[in-house]
């Protein structure tokens, strides 16, 4: 029979090494999870970014103007990676649409190789045109 100390140590020493063993899941778990909480971030931030401009194409046609709304909205992501596509069905009264693409790297190298290199993202937004003939 061991004495009464040994078995403790014993089963204290076991507790570490499979703390120690579980630890790396844990650890990558975890910063997965931020690197879905960043994209979800980043797709939030393209939508107000797609609403900004939207915003903005609804009461001018000049595309640099409606490009600077988009990247005053999505100061967080990287302007140059943004894709914006505007879409007028006409004019005073008529719908246009705003699209914004953006291609989201992985923030978090430690689990880049989770994800794919880059994710696409996208949002639109319309709104009823307030100018031209109608």
């Amino acid at each position: 029979m061991c004495p009464r100390g040994a078995a403790a140590g014993g089963q204290r020493g076991s507790a570490t090494l499979e703390f120690a063993m579980v630890l790396p899941l844990l650890l990558i778990v975890t910063l997965a999870l931020v690197q879905v909480g960043l994209i979800v971030r980043d797709r939030l931030v393209l939508a107000d970014a797609a609403r900004a401009g939207a915003r903005e194409a609804a009461v001018t046609d000049d595309a640099g103007r409606i490009r600077d709304a988009v990247d005053r909205a999505a100061a967080a992501l990287d302007t140059g990676r943004l894709d914006v596509e505007v879409d007028r069905a006409g004019g005073r009264g008529t719908p246009v649409t705003v699209s914004v693409g953006y291609a989201d790297p992985a923030s978090i190298p430690a689990v880049a190789w989770l994800f794919p290199g880059t994710i696409h993202l996208d949002a639109a937004a319309t709104m009823r045109q307030e100018f031209g003939d109608g």
